[in-house]
């Protein structure tokens, strides 16, 4: 297959959502069979499942590479790993041994992230085929009514209480099994004959997102990324019940760390990406029995990417009490994605204030238009989404951001908004036995 990214690129530029008025560097994003939302649908029916959600699978030309006796399909979810990051890889000669076969056999091609483009939200999609205002999980700090505080949605703690610890919203009732409306990717394809395996690093395993997301889904712990290569050729080595079809989930967060601390274009970023694909070839891929490849599809994406913001203490929310009296609640959200909550009768002071102290850096958006337009992407819209992104939605503009956190900021990369280096993502799938 070609690489298709050129063609896909093309699609992507064409208007969409034009209820904002986008920047040449923004690409908001395309539900229509060109996002990671169109995966787990893809995914469902090439395993021979039904469709999960209401959006569309991926178009044809980026599935016809996995062929018609798909038994397993793993997925490798590179969080941070955007399409700008992956072209730099690319152009340094990393990413050689995941390109050949690809570009052989298979397919390589760019899509969209959802909105907001963060990881609480994207792998929910990707584990329920449910988009953001479905789904209802909207940022990282969300306010929960029904709970009366602002939440941590990947710790699953209050944002903050710095004591509570990671689980601590238990405390309020929270019960992540039962927090989603709808069922997740591992008890959608049980009844079909197909198991889900999530392999998580052994820190993550346990944690609040993952009893939200694995349902039903066997999880296998690693510690490295050598760990994770040997452990994922011995298992594909064992024989399958039979019968049992598998979908392979593979979560790695090393690219998206170093990229908040240090920057999405450090050394050190780089250095993982080199490490993640040598240790791929090395320990897998040389190493697999040709027994082991068969009917066996592999993917790699990302759930976002980065674009550099660099510490301003101009952006930091505490600098700014003006705006802060406007407010009912404090901002929530993303940093590059906000949900403001006016006061009753200074909604104008608020946007004078952005106005005033951030001309052309932010562009302030009511929520009912993002809902309204389906911003946040198709199907019926959480009851509680109104809620959770407040009245106005503030979508930064360049590498503009707000930090509200009561600590230090020291964060070198972040992600949530219509960038290009956080929306567009890299697809790379070939088949194990071509």
């Amino acid at each position: 297959m070609p690489d298709l990214s050129a063609q896909y690129l093309e699609v992507l530029a064409k208007p969409r959502f034009g209820f904002v008025e986008w920047d040449a560097d923004q690409v908001p994003p395309h539900y229509g069979g060109y996002s990671i939302l169109n995966l787990p649908t893809s995914i469902a029916q090439a395993l021979g499942a039904p469709p999960i959600g209401v959006a569309p699978p991926l178009h044809q030309d980026a599935r016809a590479a996995w062929g018609d006796t798909v038994q397993r399909i793993i997925l490798f979810l590179v969080d941070g790993f955007g399409w700008t990051l992956f072209q730099a890889a690319r152009a340094r000669g990393l990413l050689e041994p995941w390109l050949r076969p690809a570009l052989e056999r298979g397919i390589l091609t760019v899509l969209t992230s959802i909105a907001p483009s963060t990881t609480a939200a994207a792998l929910t999609s990707l584990w329920t085929g449910r988009s953001a205002a479905e789904h209802g999980i909207t940022a990282y700090e969300m306010w929960l009514k029904e709970y009366g505080l602002i939440a941590n949605m990947i710790l699953h703690s209050p944002a903050f209480y710095q004591s509570g610890g990671p689980g601590s919203l238990r405390h309020a009732g929270f019960d992540p099994k039962t927090f989603l409306p709808h069922i997740p990717l591992g008890v959608h394809l049980k009844p079909h004959g197909v198991q889900a395996y999530a392999f998580q690093h052994y820190s993550i395993a346990n944690s609040g997102l993952s009893a939200m997301l694995f349902q039903e889904a066997e999880v296998k712990t690693f510690g490295t990324l050598p760990d994770l290569w040997v452990a994922l050729r011995a298992f594909l080595e064992q024989r399958p019940p039979a019968g049992e079809r598998q979908f392979i989930w593979i979560y790695w967060g090393a690219v998206d760390g170093f990229s908040h601390r240090y920057g999405p274009r450090d050394p050190r970023v780089f250095a993982e990406i080199e490490a993640m694909v040598w240790s791929w070839e090395r320990f897998f891929w040389q190493a697999l029995s040709s027994e082991a490849r068969e009917g066996t599809v592999f993917l790699v994406v990302a759930d976002h990417g980065q674009i550099a913001t660099p510490p301003n203490p101009d952006y930091d929310v505490q600098h700014h009490p003006r705006l802060t009296r406007t407010l009912y609640l404090p901002p929530t959200g993303e940093n590059r994605l906000v949900y403001l909550y006016p006061r009753p009768g200074r909604v104008s002071a608020m946007k004078g204030y952005f106005s005033e102290v951030w001309p052309d850096r932010f562009r302030l958006v009511p929520a009912w238009d993002v809902i309204n337009h389906r911003l946040f992407g198709p199907g019926r819209p959480h009851p509680y989404l109104r809620d959770r992104i407040g009245e106005w939605v503030a979508i930064p503009r360049g590498d503009a951001y707000l930090w509200w956190a009561p600590k230090e900021n020291d964060m070198q990369g972040r992600h949530a908004g219509f960038h290009r280096d956080e929306m567009l993502v890299p697809l790379i799938g070939f088949r194990l036995d071509g």
